[in-house]
């Protein structure tokens, strides 16, 4: 991804904020695929997610955040908010349960 920014001289757009801007548009592109509630063409689904993942990718990078480690510490996080013996086979948010 890096050369591909590279050979086409985008770095200089791919701000912090506008690659945050971008993984919302494109989150949103992907989630109009279900807006009527019918099953989406699953290629459109992959080209949406593809880009989804590369702007935040893109984003990680710019950051100098490690992704595995990042998700990790996510997980932790949510482990804790999120207790097994509490939370199995619900939905609720965890200030609720």
């Amino acid at each position: 991804m890096r050369q591909f920014v590279a050979d086409r001289d985008w770095k200089q757009f791919h701000t912090r904020e506008n690659l945050a801007k971008s993984i919302s548009i494109e989150a949103a592109e992907l989630l109009e695929l279900y807006q009527w509630g019918e099953a989406p063409d699953e290629a459109r689904v992959r080209e949406e997610l593809a880009d989804v993942l590369a702007y935040c990718l893109h984003l990680a990078d710019d950051l100098g955040v490690d992704i595995d480690e990042l998700i990790l510490e996510k997980i932790a996080k949510n482990e804790s908010k999120y207790p097994v013996d509490k939370s199995r086979g619900k939905s609720d948010k965890y200030d609720r349960l």
